[in-house]
């Protein structure tokens, strides 16, 4: 202890020294003897705050040891009550067994007596449901055919109430309607055939069209009965559920396949121009399609069929599959080029329209002759599609602007923001292919050092696109989050919780997103709801009034972080990154607020400030004035402590105080 006692000396003498080093600073000996006894009396309280800590903790986990051994007691003795009512039930219950065999043997007589004339009549039901179907009388094929399923499943369903193991009578009901499985998958081809036939079919005779839609409708509510019972009976008839509305989505989208496949009448062999043309087919053909589906074919399928958004979108899966089977043959430099610019100027263009797949322009007759002139294949790509990739960038940002303006419109935006972003990183892709094909050097021939690259370019516009769609998440969210720290929000607001269904609703859209732009969203997204918690926070909306609301408000903080963690935890799974150090801000920030001994606020507020060393002296104040219990002399002592300069971030540190503003209330009036 002697030892330890002159090292001691010493270290406060040289430390004395150090402060003494001029005459002038005398004058400040009482002042530096205030602050280090401040700064004594500070780790004195935080050690005995620990050690109260420890024995609080010791002494809670007793009386919860304790409370949980009764717990177990009384859970045992209701457990033995449990199993000696259920032994003098087992006697009741064998008594009641033949009353249970007589309503089953009533309830299978009266089905059988109910389709005893059905039963009977089925070999002439069959034939005449054959007749329908030759006849092209698909709804009252269908109305037979479902008769004929009924008297079947009535039946076996009886049957299997009675004795589900006794596969004997189950298949002798289900062979003598063995014709009825074939009628349906008659009936079912007839109605294909129809479908693939839809869009001229709905010109010519559109009754035929709505009447398919009708069975298929009919079958999806039988679906639904069925699947409803099998979850109380566990029964389920033969060919169920028939799933024809999936089905009917899947005839319709091999047949825009089919429709867009087929449009390549020519060879390079035949006819140079081979691509141009078949490029044209496709846009009249798509064209011609969509209005038909837009101004006839809605009124056949009922809305929330959303026939025409369904094949808007099939038309396009089916466009871009094609555009990649182009793109990966063995195409010539003029070919790259038209396919270039019919994708970006032609296709893109009118999708990113409010009228998309109504108003596809007539492609102006230009560059023919350009086209019919083989370019060289070094330097190719870059010189004409600068210009496309830049009015590509202008057209999404006119775009965005109109959206902005009216936020109604244009209609599907979240969609086609999605498409244009998706589209970069495929035309980025694309040209590291077509690179990697014909430049051999890595500088390309006769184009500009200062020239912008192509994928600068693309690569702005999906930032910019990403920009788009968070600045929609977030208008959303500005009603909720101008909730948080009010006086509205400490009384039982809800406003995380909607705000994590708003953003979780919206990623679930952002899903098809590729990849790299998904990955910088989400993250892009977690900082941004941070930085306005934060903001929140520092806007001083609400000042605690006693240790009770500084701990209820503390608390509460505290489990929304943990929310915002867990959503960003799960929207960000599969990119193996950290994303719990933003909601960490959020928990250091609510221990400053919960902090029972004033007398500790000095060393929270230097710890704050070592982890976030972008936090400012005005955020301090703010902080402290939410709290709303710090001495003046306290305040003080903090902002000196912070004028001793501020801590180094670390590379890796992502500043998000910086950007956050303290209303005009400055510092000086904050320590009064």
């Amino acid at each position: 202890m002697k030892e330890t006692d002159r090292e001691a000396v010493a270290t406060a003498v040289q430390r004395v020294a150090g402060m003494l080093q001029r005459p002038d600073q005398l004058d400040k000996v009482e002042q530096y003897r205030r602050r280090e006894a401040r700064k004594k009396a500070s780790v004195e309280a935080r050690l005995k705050a620990a050690i109260q800590s420890q024995l609080d903790g010791v002494r809670t986990g007793l009386s919860q040891l304790h409370n949980a051994l009764n717990d177990v007691k009384d859970i045992q003795q209701s457990l033995a009550d449990v199993s000696k009512d259920w032994r003098q039930s087992i006697n009741t219950i064998e008594s009641l067994k033949d009353v249970k065999d007589a309503v089953v043997q009533h309830s299978q007589l009266a089905a059988a007596v109910e389709n005893l004339k059905n039963i009977f009549s089925v070999p002439e039901i069959v034939r005449e449901t054959q007749d329908l179907i030759e006849q092209g009388a698909l709804l009252q094929a269908h109305r037979k055919l479902m008769d004929l399923e009924c008297s079947r499943d009535g039946l076996m369903y009886e049957q299997y109430r009675m004795d589900s193991g006794n596969t004997r009578d189950m298949t002798l009901i289900h062979g003598y309607f063995g014709s009825t499985q074939g009628l349906s998958d008659e009936l079912a081809k007839q109605l294909w055939m129809v479908l693939q036939r839809s869009l001229v079919t709905v010109r010519r005779d559109p009754t035929l069209l709505v009447s398919v839609v009708r069975i298929i409708e009919r079958e999806e509510k039988i679906d639904r009965r069925i699947l409803d019972r099998k979850k109380q009976t566990g029964f389920v008839p033969p060919g169920r559920p028939k799933n024809w509305k999936e089905k009917m989505f899947t005839i319709l989208e091999r047949t825009v396949t089919t429709r867009i496949e087929g449009t390549q009448a020519d060879t390079r062999e035949s006819d140079k121009m081979w691509l141009v043309r078949h490029l044209e087919i496709i846009r009249k053909y798509v064209l011609d399609d969509l209005i038909v589906a837009k101004n006839l074919m809605v009124q056949c399928f009922p809305p929330h069929y959303e026939i025409f958004k369904n094949l808007l979108n099939m038309y396009h899966q089916a466009l871009s599959t094609r555009m990649q089977d182009l793109a990966s043959e063995d195409l010539e430099a003029n070919e790259i080029v038209s396919l270039l610019t019919w994708v970006l100027n032609t296709y893109t263009s009118q999708t990113s329209s409010p009228g998309c797949g109504k108003r596809w322009r007539q492609t102006r007759k230009t560059g023919s002759k350009r086209q019919s002139q083989k370019p060289t294949r070094t330097g190719t790509t870059r010189p004409h599609s600068l210009p496309l990739s830049s009015r590509y960038k202008d057209e999404a940002q006119l775009y965005k602007e109109e959206h902005l303006r009216n936020r109604q419109h244009p209609h599907c935006y979240v969609q086609y923001m999605i498409a244009i972003i998706n589209n970069c990183q495929t035309f980025k892709e694309s040209i590291v292919s077509l690179k990697r094909k014909y430049l051999k050097n890595e500088v390309e021939e006769g184009v500009s050092p200062s020239q912008p690259s192509m994928d600068g370019i693309l690569d702005a516009i999906a930032k910019e696109g990403c920009s788009g769609l968070l600045e929609e998440v977030f208008l959303d969210l500005e009603q909720h989050l101008n909730e948080l720290m009010t006086k509205k929000w400490l009384l039982g607001s809800n406003a995380v919780d909607i705000i994590c269904v708003t953003v979780e609703d919206y990623f679930n859209d952002f899903a098809k997103i590729k990849k790299p732009y998904k990955k910088r969203m989400t993250a892009e997204a977690h900082r941004r709801v941070v930085v306005e918690y934060l903001r929140a926070v520092m806007q001083k909306r609400i000042s605690f009034r006693s240790p009770e609301e500084r701990k209820e408000g503390a608390e509460k903080m505290v489990r929304e972080a943990e929310q915002l963690r867990f959503l960003f935890r799960k929207l960000a799974s599969g990119f193996g990154e950290d994303v719990d150090g933003y909601c960490d801000t959020i928990v250091a920030v609510a221990e400053v607020i919960k902090l029972t001994d004033p007398s500790l606020l000095y060393l929270e507020v230097s710890t704050l400030v070592s982890k976030y060393p972008d936090i400012r002296d005005d955020h301090i104040g703010a902080l402290l004035a939410v709290r709303g219990d710090a001495s003046r002399d306290m305040k003080q002592t903090i902002m000196e402590t912070l004028e001793q300069g501020p801590a180094q971030a670390s590379p890796s540190y992502v500043p998000l105080f910086k950007d956050i503003v303290v209303p005009s209330l400055n510092v000086a009036k904050l320590l009064k």
